[in-house]
């Protein structure tokens, strides 16, 4: 089954052209099933670039997704056209009301920042409890995720010396966890993050399972099942190219930056990277999303309660 988005979105043709199957309204309106509906809450700047990987990745799987791209209320993103934000994306404050089947928040480049410094703080805190009562499955992705452990938990993030950025080994440390089913021993990942959040403080936590870790750059996956959620530090939706943009933006900008590890051919920056990703992120999403059809109301107004 496809995911259905908007056929003026620009992530329509992207992936059309990929050949992700998708849906415009009409054609979704002609089937008689209900969709999976899922919220993206997107906090990085370049949200086509986002809503397009993450809906790449939902887009997947035999279900019929219906995705809802929402933003905090009151900030302003300054590198996405105003018309791109008015004619896709809706106010949190204006969903607030409804329910869906899961809930994507993703990371956003203020990870140097204290999390009751970030503006939207306030807001964000009021969405993460609502998940409790109006979303059936959520999961946290890079600083969403770490956002999330906070919140629930009190799980410190910790500011790192230098930056964690390249394409990691994670061990797959409970292979009967239904979010790995078919995964291998261990898995590439992309990083890119200056903070990290530590085993040891996960572990004294209550309900909290990692799932994926690292030995260079510590837990990458948490389940935490009080919540029903999923906590990832790490970036299995990037693209091909993701970490090399950022690596040419840095240069660019005179930014202090490393060669991201283990991602070009011999490390060579001239060479074009590889993805070693991607069939491990298919099936983190398309198992997130099998949990979250077998475990969500039929009638979704029966959702937290």
């Amino acid at each position: 089954m496809p995911i259905k988005i908007p056929a003026t979105l620009p992530a329509y043709d992207v992936l059309t052209r990929e050949g992700v199957m998708v849906l415009d309204e009409d054609a979704a309106a002609r089937q008689d099933i209900r969709p999976l509906r899922i919220g993206l809450l997107n906090l990085m700047p370049q949200k086509i670039q986002t809503e397009t990987q993450f809906a790449r990745l939902i887009g997947g799987t035999p279900l019929q997704i219906e995705l809802t791209l929402i933003r905090m209320s009151e900030h302003q993103t300054k590198n996405t056209a105003a018309a791109h934000m008015e004619s896709f994306y809706r106010p949190f404050q204006e969903v607030k009301a409804e329910k869906f089947d899961g809930l994507i928040i993703t990371g956003a480049p203020i990870e140097h920042m204290p999390f009751q410094d970030v503006t939207y703080w306030d807001e964000l805190r009021e969405v993460m409890d609502w998940t409790q009562t109006n979303v059936q499955s959520t999961f946290g992705v890079c600083w969403g995720g770490m956002a999330m452990i906070n919140h629930f938990h009190g799980v410190k993030k910790h500011m790192l010396d230098a930056k964690l950025f390249g394409c990691f080994r994670h061990r797959n440390l409970e292979p009967a966890s239904p979010y790995l089913r078919g995964f291998s021993d261990d898995c590439v990942i992309p990083v890119s993050r200056w903070t990290e959040m530590r085993q040891d403080e996960i572990d004294a936590a209550d309900g909290l399972t990692t799932l994926l870790g690292s030995s260079k750059t510590g837990p990458g996956l948490v389940q935490d099942r009080a919540h029903r959620a999923l906590y990832i530090f790490n970036h299995f939706e990037y693209d091909s190219d993701t970490l090399k943009h950022e690596y040419d933006r840095d240069l660019a900008s005179g930014t202090p930056i490393n060669v991201p590890s283990h991602y070009y051919p011999k490390d060579d920056p001239t060479r074009q990277p590889l993805n070693r990703w991607r069939s491990h992120a298919h099936l983190l999403y398309g198992n997130w999303l099998t949990e979250v059809y077998q475990d969500t109301p039929y009638d979704i107004d029966a959702i937290g309660c």
